[in-house]
């Protein structure tokens, strides 16, 4: 059974820093397109940043230059490094893996910007 299993949500000042992980198990990693969305209460969930199996990277308007996504396929590790947090970033973040037509998900995790 697949299983991503996201990690480094929590609370956080204004202009703080989290770096968010998602250890995929049980899939080629490689092959896989990896994601990162979130969901804030009473929203629909988006995507926040992803990266091809190639490693090339797409990012919300919202985030650019602020997030930075990674992967390490020796480890099967995905990444999401944010900087200068605000409180619009508060969600619940969800690292997804998919490769042709194939989508799995991870149960999430918290992240609240607040002062």
């Amino acid at each position: 059974q697949v299983q991503l299993v996201e990690s480094g949500g929590g609370l956080v000042q204004p202009g703080g820093s989290l770096r968010l992980s998602c250890a995929a198990s049980r899939i080629i990693f490689s092959l896989y397109h990896m994601g990162w969305y979130r969901q804030a209460p009473g929203k629909q969930r988006e995507l926040v940043a992803s990266i091809t199996s190639g490693g090339l990277t797409n990012y919300a308007d919202s985030v650019k230059g602020r997030f930075t996504i990674s992967r390490d396929n020796v480890v099967n590790m995905v990444y999401l490094q944010m900087d200068s947090l605000n409180p619009e970033d508060t969600a619940v973040y969800y690292c997804k893996a998919g490769y042709l037509g194939l989508n799995y998900w991870g149960q999430g995790t918290q992240v609240t910007v607040s002062s």
